[in-house]
């Protein structure tokens, strides 16, 4: 109940009619006492369901009022997820974020043989040596074939067997120099590539598929950008013979 509504309200003054007989008096009295009491009664009740009223009107204020806050809170909340997401998207450049869609590097690697080339590989013909090792001519050179104990200048991508390059001349931009023995105890490169090369003409490419005992015998580790290469294990070296000095 409230207090303060309930001491600011005035009562109506109750009005009874008097008679002169002593028994007139009495119920009259007796009258008036009830009615007073009904009349008080009366008022009470107003008071207090005006009170009642007056309390549940505060509660709803109250509630409404959090009802509010928690709104403007929930939509405070709604905006910085907005406005941090926006800066994410900011932060990538256009580039980064296409590339990042489809999963792919922020840059793109050089390689000697790209996507169009990777798929032309399924109508090339494979050959296979005795010694094991097996290739595709992307492209046939129409210069000078190395004779043994030459040295020649090429570029070569090598991959592990998923296609995960660990060395790349290319992405370096430094060709390497390459002295061709045919010999597996001399040779100063890993047998197959010193093979593989040894069969090119100059201005050609040359998909290599170089099974484990051609390949590195104890393995090559793991380094950042580099995956491991297990001892033994199949590699493929995308090769370009760029030239054979002395005879180009």
């Amino acid at each position: 109940m409230n207090t303060i509504a309930l001491s600011q309200t005035s009562l109506t003054p109750l009005k009874c009619k008097s008679s002169l007989s002593s028994s007139s008096v009495l119920k009259a009295r007796k009258s008036s006492t009830t009615t007073t009491t009904k009349c008080i009664n009366n008022n009470y009740n107003k008071m207090s369901s005006t009170a009642k009223e007056e309390d549940i009107t505060l509660v709803i204020e109250q509630q409404n009022q959090k009802s509010l806050s928690s709104s403007s809170l929930q939509s405070k909340f709604a905006r910085a997820a907005v406005g941090a997401s926006l800066a994410l998207s900011l932060a990538l450049s256009p580039t980064s974020a296409a590339l990042a869609a489809n999963g792919l590097p922020d840059e793109e690697v050089k390689v000697l043989c790209d996507a169009e080339c990777v798929k032309s590989l399924d109508s090339i013909e494979m050959v296979t040596t005795p010694s094991g090792l097996q290739y595709k001519d992307i492209i046939v050179g129409d210069g000078e074939m190395p004779p043994i104990g030459f040295q020649v200048v090429a570029d070569y991508v090598a991959m592990n067997e998923k296609g995960l390059i660990f060395d790349n001349s290319v992405e370096k931009g430094k060709p390497n120099d390459i002295r061709l023995t045919g010999d597996p105890e001399s040779a100063t490169v890993i047998v197959g590539l010193d093979e593989g090369l040894l069969s090119m003409r100059s201005g050609g490419l040359r998909r290599l598929y170089i099974p484990g005992d051609l390949a590195f015998p104890k393995g090559l580790a793991s380094a950042p950008g580099r995956p491991k290469i297990p001892p033994n294990s199949p590699v493929m070296f995308d090769v370009k013979l760029l030239y054979i000095p002395g005879l180009d």
